[in-house]
């Protein structure tokens, strides 16, 4: 008996081939399968008389094959199939390449449904290359809203809707995660219901709802998960840090500038936190030279003056690299001791050391603040009283490692395995509060959308022609002549070609340095360099060794090179808004005026709406609005990293179907925490988990 969980290699009609072939879409299960949603329809559901028929129309017609020949070309040897096709209005010329199971399965005097798009030819209009199925038999290719499929080599959208066919002739049970009440509040379908009508749609209404409902499934997995990050982490218990004001108000004092209205505020949100025992929980959104790390280190400095010690965990070595001399030049006066552990460095304050010393004064207590990377989650790491951790940028670690973080306190050498740790996560990138809400509704929120006082705005402009390009081309020489560098920064291309951009990030660098910029010092960094190397190149172009740092994509990183000035980005019109805004913030971090230069690609026209509110807006919260409204959710996350299918990605905005979701989401933990009485639903539960991660 065919169940969701039979593997589809069991299915009659799907060979060793085909099976690997769902394997490599990640389809493993009928469950698999059936949940693997089109992701575009073709609307074939009228049937057109052929005598009405035109050119460059995509048509079904109905009627009889009068004649069909196959034979092979006599140029190019390929198979060619004709058929003609007559209903009582007219008849059509019907061609195929290479498909010789068509003249094996069309005859004379068959009755058929043709789908595909009309061209015309010499000898008139034509069908070429349509699905076909006779017009006794339910319709599946033609005749319908025909559901186009993610695809991959030799796997297509025909076999797939033939499998899907055969699947729900044969699958006697839907096992529905989403209690029944709340279907019917909602006025929803059950789940074969929607699974039908969104495979086999009569209609765009079935189609729509069928969407509805696949929607709120996942936004009422999302807020259930979310609930519950948030309720565990309200039962733990914490290290009180009593707030001390004027040790707060010293520290801000000693500040070489004045904190913006979003900073104070937001350090007020995190003190309080950190007074209370139960586990602070926060994440700080702030715009790229918003001041996110002074926030945290005042934080720190309320961890440090309580007795205890404080993490922070960088993505790159660079990025912990720049946060140890940040954080040692803060503390300078209060004779805090920092440390800096990464795969490459171990550092003590001002001494470099082994790193077994450096455990063991770790574990000792002896650094109030370490810095690192992931090497600071090995098993081996073990503080003394860890009370605080802050973490940058924290989708950019793995999900082993995030969890890794959660038992980071209770590897504490005073063997507390009673407190957690209180948890501030910093990103640089701008998220819509509408879409953080959703998204991070397990964490507080800080943000910071107001840039400090000293900061000169970028000046940002789009250039067109080849005019333009070689006053931008002057305009660097001469900023690099009064001591200034620039960074210029072209695109990634697809992973799947990943050696090729190594070779294009080398013949960019040779063409500028012989052509553009002959007489000046060139460095390179691509994603394929190891870590070491890009280390090497970024400290070398801080310490001034380069004047321009050609880069992929990898410079986004939040690099701080005070001395940089220019920020020049090719075929800007491929990036996304939040990633041409972090580019930008990679200049600007002096005192110095500096510039965004954006090239539009050749095929790209300047009047691009991106473009243009790169030239008007400076705020990065505003961009995201309009990236948010243009591209959608996946920008911020990356549809891959989320986990979150596309149906799940158009909704995240939508505020109703979330409010609705998490008010029920509420009412079901309340009544049953445990998800005990729905196993269905904490099944699914498990699932969602398995493939989506929370920040």
């Amino acid at each position: 008996m065919l169940t969701f969980d039979t593997p589809l290699e069991e299915l009659p009609h799907i060979k060793r081939p085909a099976w690997l072939r769902f394997k490599r879409l990640g389809l493993e299960t009928v469950r698999d399968l059936l949940f693997h949603f089109p992701n575009r329809y073709e609307d074939y559901a009228t049937i057109v008389p052929i005598g009405e028929v035109e050119e460059g129309n995509k048509v079904t017609i109905k009627g009889t094959v009068t004649s069909i020949r196959a034979e092979r070309t006599w140029k190019k040897k390929m198979l060619l199939t004709e058929a003609h096709i007559q209903d009582a209005t007219g008849t059509i010329r019907a061609l195929w390449f290479n498909q010789r199971f068509v003249s094996q399965t069309l005859k004379e005097g068959v009755q058929v449904r043709l789908s595909g798009k009309v061209t015309q030819d010499r000898d008139g209009l034509v069908l070429s290359g349509p699905d076909f199925e006779r017009s006794e038999r339910e319709a599946t290719h033609t005749g319908r809203l025909v559901p186009v499929y993610p695809e991959t080599a030799g796997l297509s959208s025909k076999f797939i809707r033939w499998q899907m066919a055969f699947v729900f002739q044969k699958l006697e049970v839907f096992p529905d995660p989403v209690p029944e009440d709340i279907l019917d509040e909602l006025h929803l379908p059950n789940l074969r219901t929607a699974l039908t009508y969104l495979h086999f749609p009569k209609n765009e209404k079935q189609m729509l709802l069928a969407e509805k409902r696949f929607a709120f499934d996942e936004m009422l997995l999302l807020q259930l998960k979310v609930l519950q990050v948030r309720a565990l982490s309200e039962t733990g218990k914490a290290f009180s840090l009593p707030l001390d004001a004027t040790e707060t108000k010293r520290f801000i004092t000693s500040l070489p500038f004045q904190l913006t209205g979003a900073q104070e505020k937001s350090v007020q949100e995190i003190l309080h936190d950190l007074s209370d025992n139960k586990p602070m929980n926060r994440l700080l959104n702030g715009d790229v030279g918003s001041g996110k790390t002074v926030v945290a280190a005042l934080g720190a400095n309320s961890a440090i003056e309580a007795g205890y010690q404080v993490a922070l965990l960088a993505p790159t070595e660079i990025l912990a690299h720049q946060h140890f001399e940040t954080f040692s030049r803060l503390f300078a006066k209060k004779k805090t001791t920092v440390a800096l552990l990464t795969a490459s460095f171990q550092e003590l304050g001002s001494q470099k050391v082994s790193r077994a010393t450096l455990l063991k004064a770790i574990q000792s207590g002896i650094p109030q603040i370490v810095i690192g990377t992931h090497a600071l989650l090995q098993d081996d790491v073990r503080f003394e009283k860890l009370a605080l951790i802050v973490v940058d940028e924290q989708q950019r670690f793995g999900v082993a490692q995030r969890a890794k973080l959660q038992e980071l306190s209770y590897e504490s050498a005073d063997g507390s395995t009673s407190t957690a740790p209180h948890f501030l996560t910093m990103t640089a990138t701008p998220i819509p509060r509408t879409l953080a809400l959703t998204l991070f509704g397990n964490l507080d929120l800080s943000i910071l959308d107001e840039l400090p006082k000293h900061k000169k705005p970028i000046t940002t402009k789009i250039a067109v022609s080849t005019t333009d390009r070689e006053k931008i081309y002057q305009f660097i020489r001469e900023e690099i002549s009064r001591g200034r560098q620039a960074f210029i920064v072209f695109p990634l291309v697809e992973e799947s070609k990943a050696m090729e951009e190594v070779k294009a990030a080398t013949a960019e660098h040779v063409r500028l340095s012989e052509k553009a910029f002959p007489t000046l010092r060139l460095g390179l960094l691509h994603g394929r360099m190891k870590g070491k190397e890009k280390e090497k190149v970024m400290r070398e172009f801080k310490e001034g060794k380069y004047h321009i740092l050609v880069s992929t994509a990898v410079v986004e990183v939040g690099i701080d090179i005070p001395n940089a000035t220019i920020m020049l980005i090719e075929e800007a019109e491929r990036f996304g808004l939040s990633q041409l805004h972090q580019f930008r913030g990679r200049v600007g971090r002096g005192a110095e005026q500096s510039y965004c230069f954006l090239f539009p690609g050749k095929n790209s026209s300047a009047e691009n709406k991106r473009l243009q509110a790169m030239e008007k807006m400076a705020s990065g919260f505003e961009l995201a609005e309009v990236d948010l409204k243009l591209r959608g959710p996946g920008t911020f996350l990356g549809d891959r990293q989320s986990g979150l299918p596309d149906i799940a990605m158009e909704n995240l905005t939508n505020m109703r179907l979330i409010a609705i979701a998490r008010e029920k989401a509420e009412g079901l933990l309340k009544k049953d925490p445990k998800l005990s009485r729905v196993p269905l639903l904490k099944k699914a539960l498990s699932r969602f988990e398995e493939r989506i991660h929370l920040e």
